[in-house]
């Protein structure tokens, strides 16, 4: 396979995709107010890396896949876990680790998204990281159960050809930074496809004030899942004028794609909290058009960075929360973030050839706008 290094790889990817309009420069309408730069990383603290793997030299093993890395604290994930709480709207998809999110609480590392069949060698590179990065924990031992999601790319990418090996793990977690987030045809959303639309990552963040205190919710999916006719953006059903260039053939078949949701916020929050929290995010993908399928993978993730000195193992610890009667605006947030970050993925993504002659095409970003006018639901 031949490939660019690494490290220039990666760069060449966030490069292409800054670029990128998003769908408030196409005048798509959205409720809330976004943080500076409307996408996970508003949350302070909070990292991003990409490694993508676009790879046609062999027409018979065509490579669209890659690997995203969500670092909650940074490099100080690698020690400091945070506050978490995770849930599946539809289970038939997988994200380890979560047993454990779920019995203590407690996201030990980051969030690391790949293709269904990278699973395995992901999960297992994520160990090797720490290990090599000396984060013991008190006793001496590098006991990690990672937290790694999937959604299928096997439409586009060679899937069973095993593509992601350790190295792009690490380049990811390693090359990982704040600020604008790179989207569409990135990392674990290399080779993805939502409502039969190329997609792929996205983020998008709110601010909300709960008392007189503002907060950042921030949201990153890997979108991958619907049918068209579902589709809906800003309310408007842009799936049953958008008809051309499906995806599937038969109309009438169900959803089966998947979808990862990653909330991040500075907001206190214990972890019962976030896991409501997690919930929402649902609700935002509902707005665009999801039944939640069958054959779905819809499986969400939420993090507090709030309270580090809380989760340091002592003896006897101490945290701030917000009260359940003052959550809501949370809630708001969480939907509206993951609505947004849905259509920024499929707005930045692009058409793609993928393996067996297959294709996808990229939202048409002029005829969406026509329809938006026509429903007199387009910004200037």
């Amino acid at each position: 396979m031949k490939l660019l290094s690494l490290s220039v790889l990666c760069l060449c990817a966030a490069t292409a995709m800054a670029a990128a309009p998003r769908a408030r420069d196409l005048g798509v309408p959205f409720e809330g107010t976004p943080g500076p730069l409307n996408a996970i990383t508003d949350v302070a603290g909070v990292l991003v890396g990409h490694t993508t793997l676009l790879d046609s030299s062999d027409p018979a093993h065509l490579i669209r896949t890659g690997v995203t890395a969500v670092l909650p604290r940074g490099q100080d994930s690698l020690s400091l876990p945070t506050f978490a709480g995770s849930v599946a709207l539809n289970g038939n998809g997988e994200m380890t680790g979560t047993a454990w999110v779920e019995e203590s609480g407690m996201l030990e590392g980051p969030v690391v998204l790949t293709n269904t069949h990278s699973v395995g060698v992901v999960r297992d590179a994520v160990i090797a990281w720490r290990v090599r990065a000396k984060a013991a924990d008190a006793t001496g031992f590098w006991w990690s159960l990672p937290v790694v999601a999937e959604t299928w790319d096997g439409y586009l990418n060679d899937i069973n050809g095993f593509h992601v090996r350790p190295e792009h793990v690490f380049a990811a977690l390693d090359n990982a930074k704040a600020g604008a987030v790179p989207e569409g045809n990135v990392g674990g959303g290399t080779g993805m496809i939502c409502h039969e639309f190329k997609c792929g990552i996205g983020t998008a963040s709110r601010r909300v004030a709960v008392g007189k205190t503002l907060y950042t919710v921030g949201v990153l999916v890997q979108a991958n899942y619907g049918v068209r006719d579902t589709l809906r953006i800003a309310g408007v059903p842009v799936g049953q004028h958008l008809t051309e260039h499906r995806v599937y053939k038969d109309p009438r078949l169900s959803e089966t794609g998947s979808i990862i949701v990653v909330v991040a916020t500075d907001a206190p929050l214990l972890p019962h909290q976030l896991k409501r929290i997690a919930r929402r995010a649902g609700l935002g993908v509902a707005r665009n058009g999801t039944y939640a399928g069958n054959g779905s993978g819809d499986i969400f993730i939420a993090f507090s960075t709030a309270n580090a000195e809380a989760v340091r193992d002592q003896a006897l610890n101490e945290a701030k929360f917000v009260g359940n009667d003052s959550i809501d605006p949370l809630f708001q947030g969480t939907v509206e973030a993951t609505e947004e970050a849905i259509i920024n993925a499929m707005i930045a993504a692009r058409d793609l050839h993928g393996q067996g002659g297959r294709y996808a095409i990229a939202i048409p970003q002029d005829g969406l706008r026509d329809v938006l006018k026509r429903y007199n639901r387009l910004n200037p």
